[in-house]
């Protein structure tokens, strides 16, 4: 890296994990970062064992199991849960080797089927309860914990719409103020507090449809995809990460940034609104709204170099899928 000193803020899971044992390295002097223990992040970040740290606490969460064998799948009461799906202990290698975050198991026969199939890939699973309500259900706190324990930043954000359907990522989002999610705040600075956690956060949590409660899903341990998005409404993160990496105070935001903005990953957003029928898009005229209004992940007018080479690779990926296929 051609710089004497710098800050360094993970964009991703394993990243976060090696940065975690960076400051006790020679390398710490040079590079600074703001992060809690390996440990912490190895807890939040291996779904299994953050399931076994919620089942420790009141907060609400869906049941999940941990499948090592299929005794394991044997003692799971599948008849009393709502649908049930399969998850990896590990995310990020799941999603790169598959291209999806869970799969859906509709009878034991097929979680057997399904988890034997994966395990025999050399993955780690669990089986878990899907929270019943739509993709508008699904909220954000999003914000930064510093080194004394302050949460400096807080954002909170609603999914209006997903893609792919069920285990994709936010294709349109909308900021909302963050005390119209009072519990899951508390709950969040309850469970980054035990932790003793330091750093970029973000936790999903989904409203269930069937008592209101909102159960938490997983926390973030990295900048995630709508850090500039909390920036550009008030909260940017990532300055206070490297404010706190360096021991400077650490910028407090206001709790009343903006809230109702909108955030768009066009291309994804695109299929999404086309694949959905008229009665569950709504009138074609408030998408088209809320595009022109919305912030884009990549593009500016005033730079816009970013999000032309996005154009340019998604370009390139059909091109070769397409003749790829011929072939």
């Amino acid at each position: 890296m051609p710089l004497a000193e710098a800050v360094l803020i993970p964009g991703a899971d394993d990243a976060a994990l090696w940065l975690a044992d960076l400051p006790q390295t020679e390398l710490g002097a040079r590079f600074r970062v703001s992060t809690s223990s390996r440990l912490s992040q190895e807890i939040l970040q291996d779904k299994s064992r953050f399931a076994a740290l919620l089942d420790s606490t009141d907060i609400p969460h869906p049941p999940t199991f941990r499948i090592d064998s299929a005794a394991d799948i044997d003692a799971i009461p599948f008849d009393s849960l709502d649908r049930v799906f399969i998850k990896p202990v590990n995310s990020q290698k799941f999603s790169d080797v598959t291209g999806v975050k869970g799969i859906w198991v509709k009878r034991k026969d097929d979680l057997y089927a399904a988890w034997q199939k994966l395990h025999d890939q050399g993955f780690m699973l669990m089986a878990q309860e899907y929270v019943p309500g739509s993709s508008a259900d699904h909220y954000f706190v999003d914000g930064f914990r510093d080194a004394s324990g302050a949460l400096t930043g807080l954002f909170a954000r609603r999914r209006i719409r997903i893609s792919p359907p069920d285990f994709g990522n936010s294709s349109y989002c909308q900021s909302i103020p963050i005390d119209h999610l009072q519990a899951p705040v508390d709950n969040m600075a309850s469970l980054l507090a035990r932790l003793d956690y330091r750093g970029i956060f973000s936790a999903e949590f989904k409203r269930d449809a069937r008592d209101g409660q909102f159960r938490i899903l997983e926390v973030n341990t990295r900048a995630w995809t709508y850090v500039e998005f909390a920036a550009c409404c008030g909260v940017n993160v990532c300055e206070m990460a490297y404010q706190d990496a360096l021991g400077l105070p650490v910028t407090v935001a206001s709790r009343n940034y903006a809230a109702g903005a909108g955030c768009v990953d066009l291309h994804r957003d695109i299929g999404t609104v086309w694949a959905q029928d008229a009665a569950a898009r709504g009138p074609m005229s408030r998408i088209l709204l809320q595009w022109a209004r919305a912030h884009y992940h990549s593009f500016r007018f005033d730079d816009p170099s970013p999000g032309l080479s996005v154009v340019g690779q998604l370009l390139a990926h059909r091109l070769r899928r397409r003749f790829g296929n011929q072939e």
